[in-house]
């Protein structure tokens, strides 16, 4: 059974022994036999292996892990060092750049951020290579939406950066007025410039982190 280390252990046991989960399990076990699929098993739970519940602050949300070779390690959008950042990742550095002046990095490993506090989750946690969207609809989504519901639960303030159509479509889950939930376009070269380009949205999370008291993220990596 799935082993987190911390305590989304306690928070998710219910959710690992449901039908679903169990049916995924199966469905991921004959994937990872007979397919190439990103990431590595032992990455698939990155995300909330890097950032405990109690440690969330802010919460970025993906779509499905990148499905080339090397790439995907478990947090959304971030990428292995050695391996060149996609567009999308550019393009986030590129508003740090001009949102907070932050130097370009030379790789896209974005651990650093969720060691701060920051749930870099995909609301599907596995995909076939050169296949995206290959494991959309296998119950990755329930899991997912269970994870924001609990964050949502949260009293201590937390930002939710939704970037596309397919992470505002989590609003519905998002109720509590403590948070501050922040939305443009997705970050790929095809919306950049229809909302996430110029959004400002790291400054505006670390305005709002400071204003109740919490330390700001540093972005820079």
């Amino acid at each position: 059974m799935v082993s987190i280390g911390n305590d989304w252990d306690e928070l998710l046991k219910d959710e690992f022994t449901k039908e679903y989960y169990l049916k995924l399990r199966q469905f991921l076990a004959v994937e990872y036999r007979t397919r190439t699929i990103y990431p590595d098993m032992y990455d698939i739970f990155n995300a909330l292996k890097y950032t405990s519940y109690a440690q969330v602050k802010a919460v970025i949300l993906g779509q499905d892990p990148y499905h080339g070779k090397g790439q995907a390690h478990g947090l959304c959008f971030s990428v292995q060092k050695g391996v060149t950042p996609p567009p999308s990742l550019k393009n986030i550095f590129a508003e740090l750049h001009d949102d907070l002046g932050c130097t370009i990095p030379e790789h896209g490993n974005l651990s650093a951020w969720a060691k701060q506090g920051v749930l870099m989750l995909n609301t599907v946690l596995t995909v076939r290579e050169s296949s995206p969207n290959s494991h959309r609809g296998k119950g990755w989504e329930i899991l997912s939406d269970r994870i924001i519901s609990l964050l949502d639960q949260k009293p201590e303030p937390v930002v939710f950066l939704l970037w596309g159509k397919n992470a505002q479509e989590k609003m519905n889950l998002l109720h509590n007025p403590n948070h501050l939930v922040l939305t443009s376009s997705h970050p790929s070269p095809y919306s950049v410039n229809y909302g996430f380009k110029g959004c400002r949205h790291f400054s505006q999370a670390n305005d709002f982190l400071i204003q109740h008291g919490s330390t700001p993220i540093n972005w820079q990596l």
